[in-house]
């Protein structure tokens, strides 16, 4: 591992220099090369720099690395269970050489820490995804897709001294570092804090489970909600916190507080859950708690067999195994089911054959929000409802996105052109028209359309959208969209923010050919063109659209009709 020289240049309890080191640095920033670092590595950084990932020192160099995905540990031997690596692009990477020093920024370009360069190497990202998810498919797991398109990039390893830790301007009271947490507990006389981290509000049944635990351990809690480090500005990144907050009301005082922990719950399955129990460890925790087996709705049970995700069984057997080398204690909450006959929650165990056992998670919660339909008043409390019916409204109240896909004259531009009108008149949200040719005459007036620029259009169009969409309004899109990849990451980031509903307009090509309104296929066969879909480049056909439409013997106004009533009967629309 790599340690830090002149210690004694740093603050006590973090990798932060003090005030001249710090001008030392920015005085060379003049001369150095920089890096924009991603939202997932500016929270690597700031858990460096904060001490969460102690005992690291900077970023991975290529021996740590390897050593860490062939058997969790870096070279030396010490337990560390998941990669921390600076990925850059290749024209960064030429500028560098070991000895250099590089210059970290967040996105915005502010610096925040510099890295002494010791490694630098081009990694086997299809041997990262293996190690890390055990697979290199990115339609097989979340984060595969994700991983490999940094594809041409290199890593960067060495040590880092900081100047400042990211900044945040959200619940601020509620980010320590964990030297604070460590005092404050201290003064508290917190000795046994039991680390709990989720990614969903919380309910009754947590409230159970979570006083059984502290009740077992007789220890406190610290509750950290999930931070998704690409969306920070979304209303579902706020109104998790504040279901946190309202949930700790109903706590006895002073059994539990909140943190936010800049560490994104990785898809990662048992390496993530290792990773998590390190660094709440770091934070001041003795104990982490981690789920049993909690009934699963079958979309969610799908989803985690698809992408080959061990169950929370699997995962709490792994830090059973580990606990001397984690040094801190796992705990597995058993999620209670309510029984009606006696108004009180159980372990399923306990449940009688007499007995009427309901199980009600988050997942159910919010089907039953989405569906407009009444919550029981023993599932949840009114405020953490109140607040999720306001940041995330029933389908007929969000916002969506319609993303029309197929050949040139398939027929995308007219069905989209009915659908504004039509949309516009059932309903009172603003909805708008992204047509592939208006968008190609002012968005991306400057694109040509080889793949990288297709793909750039379609990203674009997506964004658009995804604005559109959050604020609770209704996008039209119908580019031609031949590829995949940008598909499936336009569907990604539209989702978190309301529907996202795949048309394919399946209209075969001699049916196109025939209407040919802009001469592009008669030019293609010429010879006057290249690159048209369907003729000399690929249409890559969707593989899970929602709608699957065939103008060939259908008008317009009847395509129209087959959206309208997809929409009513998914809860979209109300008639």
């Amino acid at each position: 591992m790599n340690t830090v020289s002149h210690r004694a240049q740093f603050n006590a309890e973090t990798l932060l220099v003090h005030c001249r080191r710090m001008e030392q640095l920015k005085g060379n920033a003049l001369h150095m090369p920089s890096a924009l670092l991603e939202p997932d590595v500016l929270c690597h950084l700031e858990l460096l720099l904060n001490r969460g990932y102690f005992p690291l020192q900077g970023f991975m160099g290529r021996e740590d690395y390897d050593a860490v995905l062939d058997r969790m540990a870096l070279a030396d031997g010490t337990f560390w269970p998941m990669p921390v690596t600076v990925p850059v692009p290749a024209a960064v990477a030429k500028s560098l050489e070991k000895g250099a020093m590089l210059a970290l920024r967040d996105q915005e370009g502010f610096m925040l820490a510099v890295l002494f360069v010791e490694d630098l190497w081009q990694p086997d990202l299809s041997r990262e995804a293996m190690a890390l998810h055990g697979t290199c498919d990115p339609a097989a797991h979340p984060e595969v897709a994700q991983l490999l398109q940094r594809q041409d990039c290199w890593y960067v390893g060495g040590r880092v001294e900081g100047l400042h830790l990211p900044q945040h301007f959200d619940f601020t009271t509620l980010r320590h570092t964990p030297a604070q947490l460590h005092r404050q507990f201290t003064e508290q006389g917190w000795k046994r804090v039991i680390g709990y981290q989720s990614c969903t509000p919380l309910h009754a049944m947590h409230r159970e489970m979570l006083l059984a635990a502290a009740l077992e351990a007789d220890a406190k809690l610290l509750l950290c909600p999930t931070i998704h480090p690409a969306r920070l500005a979304d209303v579902e990144h706020f109104s998790l916190v504040r279901c946190h907050e309202l949930f700790v009301r109903h706590l006895p005082k002073n059994l539990a507080r909140i943190n936010l922990i800049p560490l994104p719950m990785p898809h990662a399955g048992i390496r993530g859950a290792l990773l998590q129990a390190m660094v709440l460890r770091n934070y001041g925790c003795s104990h982490v708690l981690w789920p049993a087996n909690t009934p699963e709705l079958p979309e969610t049970a799908a989803l985690r067999t698809l992408a080959g995700l061990p169950d929370q069984e699997q995962t709490g057997e792994a830090l059973d195994a580990r606990r001397e080398v984690l040094d801190i204690v796992p705990m597995r909450a058993t999620p209670r089911v309510y029984v009606q006959e006696l108004g009180i929650f159980v372990q399923p165990e306990e449940v009688k054959p007499e007995m009427t056992a309901v199980a009600m998670d988050h997942a159910q919660v919010m089907l039953l929000l989405q569906q407009d339909a009444p919550v029981p008043e023993w599932a949840s409390t009114p405020d953490v409802l109140e607040e999720l019916r306001r940041a995330m409204p029933p389908r007929s109240r969000q916002g969506f996105t319609l993303f029309l896909t197929g050949l040139s004259g398939a027929g995308k531009s007219t069905l989209a052109k009915v659908l504004y009108v039509k949309l516009s008149e059932l309903q009172d949200r603003p909805v708008t028209l992204l047509d592939g040719d208006v968008v190609r005459r002012n968005l991306s007036s400057e694109l040509g359309f080889h793949k990288e620029h297709r793909d750039l259009n379609v990203r674009r169009i997506g964004f658009v959208a995804s604005e559109i969409t959050k604020n609770r309004g209704i996008a039209i899109c119908a580019p031609i969209a031949p590829y995949a990849q940008p598909r499936a990451d336009v569907r990604s980031l539209i989702s978190c923010y309301g529907g996202f509903v795949e048309i394919f307009m399946a209209t075969p090509l001699e049916v196109c050919e025939q209407r040919d309104r802009k001469s592009l296929y008669a030019k293609a066969r010429a010879g006057i063109i290249k690159g048209v879909t369907g003729v000399d480049d690929p249409y890559e056909i969707p593989e899970h659209p929602e709608l699957i439409i065939d103008t060939t013997e259908i008008t317009p106004v009847e395509a129209a009709a087959c959206v309208i009533d997809w929409l009513v009967n998914e809860g979209y629309l109300q008639r």
